[in-house]
């Protein structure tokens, strides 16, 4: 039997202090996160970081948390649900890097299951270190365990495939639609990576250019490219989505629409740093109106491609079976 194991970043248990510390504390002890000697970056995690920051985290998770629980859990099981269905012959499962269900406990009950060949699939567009290479080393880590391992292909970044920016311009162009304004300028918001990342050699930046340059093709008009979620004192990619949505109106743009193009599901990065409080800063500076645009998420758009994806890197495997 083939698996296929999408993985996403992760989220907390709940969205109260205790369970974000936990969360943050296995996220931000990830050394390809934090490109620190642990014994420098510890004590600030453990004596600065986790005594106050969980509690201000928990108040940004509380404001997107559902019923079905954190939007980026819910959204990325029902992907793995739909893409199941669309692919019966094979076993999909999803797992998160930090906090559960852990990459580990899938992989060995993938194998339980006969899964001889699995493909991992982290759902980053753009590669990056902190991203896509931190899941495929959970996963090796786990595989270093095993007597008997499975195969293993990994799905590449994909921040350029045609189905990918065309799942995109679908999406954004269905967005707009809906809109009950016409936006003067169209923000593409990526997470923002420490600076020192680039000139590291991490390709993410230029994966992050790259992709919006195709979509503005695409779409046939000129994007605003910005990078969001600094932490730290560290110089990070600019320009930044806070500064940029504060400065526009003074520029005479009063109307916004803003997507993130770089998540394959909405979460608290997108739904309460965006939507909230990208939404204040912009209002609160002088702007009139203000959207922002869903993921591809589990919609028409985001399976179809999702399903070109997964089904080009499962090629050879589902033949042989």
């Amino acid at each position: 039997m083939i698996g296929v194991l999408l993985i996403n970043l992760g989220t907390p248990e709940a969205p109260e202090p205790a369970a974000v510390r936990t969360y943050l504390g296995e996220f931000l002890s990830d050394p390809r996160v934090i490109e620190i000697p642990k014994w420098a970056w510890q004590p600030i995690l453990r004596g600065v970081i986790l005594p106050t920051r969980p509690r201000k985290s928990a108040e940004a998770y509380r404001q997107v948390w559902s019923e079905e629980g954190s939007p980026l859990a819910a959204i990325t099981a029902r992907q793995a649900k739909a893409l199941q269905a669309a692919l019966p012959d094979v076993r999909v499962d999803h797992a998160m890097r930090y906090g559960r269900p852990a990459i580990a406990d899938r992989i060995e009950a993938l194998k339980r299951e006969g899964c001889e060949r699995i493909l991992l699939a982290p759902l980053y567009p753009q590669y990056c270190a902190a991203t896509t290479a931190t899941a495929n080393d959970k996963a090796f880590a786990k595989l270093a365990t095993m007597r008997w391992q499975p195969a293993i292909r990994t799905l590449p970044p994909y921040y350029d495939d045609p189905a990918y920016i065309g799942a995109l311009k679908e999406s954004v162009e269905a967005s707009l639609a809906r809109l009950g304004f016409e936006p003067q300028a169209l923000v593409v918001s990526f997470h923002g990576m420490p600076e020192r990342t680039r000139t590291l050699g991490d390709p993410y930046y230029d994966h992050c250019l790259a992709t919006a340059r195709l979509l503005s093709q695409a779409l046939g008009r000129e994007l605003v490219v910005t990078f969001q979620s600094r932490f730290g004192r560290a110089q990070w990619l600019e320009p930044a989505t806070d500064v940029t949505l504060a400065a526009l109106p003074a520029k005479g743009v009063k109307r916004v629409a803003i997507v993130a193009p770089g998540f394959s599901a909405d979460c608290v990065e997108t739904l309460e740093e965006l939507d909230i409080r990208g939404r204040e800063t912009f209002l609160e500076s002088g702007g009139t109106d203000f959207a922002y645009l869903p993921c591809l998420n589990d919609s028409e758009a985001g399976m179809a491609m999702l399903r070109t994806l997964i089904a080009r890197e499962l090629a050879g495997w589902t033949e042989a079976k």
